[in-house]
């Protein structure tokens, strides 16, 4: 053993010392040493540990040189984790511009489409456009709702259409109900769409008649159940709306299911009533005439019951007018009532007053079609009545404008070879021609003949079979008991029903064509 004396060691030679101090550490030398020089040598073993694993280094630089060195290639470690992440950035919006380079490139503007989840490449994006074209939809539908690019083809699209092609829509309609209604393709099928289609079929609208009222209104799937849906309805059948009336309106006119009571529903049917509709006829008009709710308050319906008055339709007389025919409210008159009156007026020399009358007494009047109305005229000129009887005739009972031709030859031949009567007669009650003539003209004619009683075609015609049968007990005849042939009985709306339902009805029973 070598053993070297504390006193012997150069203080410029640490590290010379360490080397040689290694030899005691491991061989356990038994020799004492002073405190002092104990505490000296801890120190030094401590040193030499701390160092023993890194390589020989001449000066205490170098251990500084390795913190350096440490802290570098920390540093450099961290920067490369961050320049990974900023390159995904760059590589994400290089990917998203030449998305929106191609979109620009067929016509669709992408600005709506920042923040919105989008195909990573142009490929993709190709395949959306592409199915979306496939479907009916063009560039201007997709540029009318440009968020339905961000709906998968197989995961969105495919569903939904299979789901809607299930329930029976048809795929001629299917075009024009994604360009109503494009939100449909962002739509969960059993958390969005099932769950309305089972509300629709629970108001009674048969299983059948789902598609149709889809192909209406396809922006019902994308209302609450518990929302305006079901207090438009409940509202409806407070009103007087027969509960079982309810799902053939809402299959007619589905558009009552996005309206809301407060909005729509409520001020039609009280503005209806401040002109002497009662509520339970109001109710009777929406069961036959549903689409009347979709008919403007403010910008439609009462500008067309100020222009009614201005036409020569007396105040009291507006609320007859809107029973008979609810959808003159809806009609443009600002274009239709000058237009037909200049017509007639040219035909009959009409004045606004009797003009008013005829459509108190008519009010299809303003929609019955020019070509009409000249052939009637010539009918009844033709059978010998003279301008000025015409005039009167057309505005005591317009609706001889309006009848079949046919019918209107027989009864009149009728009159003249059976039941011999001036023509002043005719112009007198020209509802005549409104009678059937095997129904009511000719049994009626010939028990007054056999009993040989004279009288006025009014007295003949103009009641009920029952008070006809009445009458016939009568030996002499009482004028008391002419009835008045004006009019539309309001109360007739607010009898109870009979047991047959609107719910059946025919496709174009709708259509302004009806009285033309």
């Amino acid at each position: 053993m070598k053993i070297i004396g504390c006193n012997c060691i150069p203080k410029s030679s640490v590290l010379i010392m360490q080397h040689e101090l290694s030899s005691l550490v491991f061989c356990k030398p038994t020799l004492l040493i002073p405190s002092y020089y104990q505490k000296r040598n801890n120190f030094v073993t401590k040193l030499q540990c701390s160092v023993a694993s890194r390589p020989y280094a001449s000066s205490s630089d170098s251990v500084r040189s390795n913190k350096k060195q440490g802290k570098s290639s920390s540093s450099s470690s961290s920067l490369y984790g961050r320049a990974s992440l900023l390159e995904m950035k760059n590589e994400r919006i290089a990917n998203r511009a030449r998305v929106y380079e191609f979109l620009r490139s067929i016509g669709i503007e992408p600005d709506e489409l920042d923040g919105l989840e989008l195909p990573v490449t142009v490929d993709v994006m190709k395949e959306r456009v592409d199915f979306l074209h496939t479907l009916g939809l063009t560039i201007e539908d997709i540029n009318n709702y440009p968020l339905v690019l961000g709906c998968s083809v197989k995961k969105n699209m495919i569903p939904v259409l299979d789901y809607l092609g299930k329930l029976g829509v048809k795929r001629s309609n299917l075009t024009e109900f994604l360009r109503r209604y494009p939100q449909v393709l962002h739509a969960s099928v059993v958390v969005d769409l099932a769950p309305v289609v089972k509300y629709l079929e629970g108001m009674d609208i048969k299983p059948n008649d789902i598609p149709r009222v889809l192909e209406k209104y396809p922006e019902v799937l994308g209302y609450k159940l518990e929302g305006t849906m079901s207090t438009s309805v409940a509202y409806l059948v407070g009103i007087g709306v027969s509960r079982r009336e309810i799902g053939g309106i809402l299959t007619r006119y589905p558009e009552i299911l996005g309206m809301r009571v407060g909005r729509v529903i409520k001020p039609f049917v009280e503005y209806l009533g401040s002109l002497g509709i009662p509520t339970l006829a109001v109710a009777r008009l929406i069961e036959k005439r549903p689409h009347i709710l979709g008919f403007g308050l403010h910008d439609q319906i009462k500008p067309n019951v100020k222009l009614l008055t201005e036409f020569g339709v007396r105040e009291a007389s507006i609320s007859s007018v809107i029973a008979q025919y609810p959808e003159i409210i809806g009609l443009d008159l600002g274009v239709r009532l000058p237009k037909q009156h200049d017509f007639l007026t040219s035909l009959v020399d009409l004045s606004r007053e009797d003009f008013g009358k005829m459509i108190e007494k008519m009010p299809q009047i303003v929609s019955l079609s020019s070509a009409a109305v000249v052939k009637h005229v010539e009918f009844l000129k033709s059978c010998g009545f003279a301008e000025n009887q015409v005039k009167k005739m057309v505005i005591v009972c317009p609706q001889v404008l309006a009848l079949n031709m046919d019918i209107m030859k027989l009864n009149f031949d009728y009159f003249q070879d059976k039941m011999g009567r001036e023509l002043d007669e005719l112009v007198d009650f020209p509802a005549f021609f409104t009678y059937g003539l095997e129904s009511t003209i000719r049994p009626r004619h010939r028990m007054v003949a056999k009993k040989g009683l004279k009288c006025s075609l009014a007295w003949l015609l103009n009641c009920s079979d029952a008070k006809f049968e009445q009458r016939m007990k009568y030996d002499t005849i009482d004028i008391d008991e002419m009835e008045d042939e004006s009019s539309f009985d309001m109360n007739s709306l607010t009898r109870p029903r009979n047991n047959e339902s609107d719910s059946d009805y025919d496709e174009d029973e709708d259509s302004d064509e009806e009285y033309l």
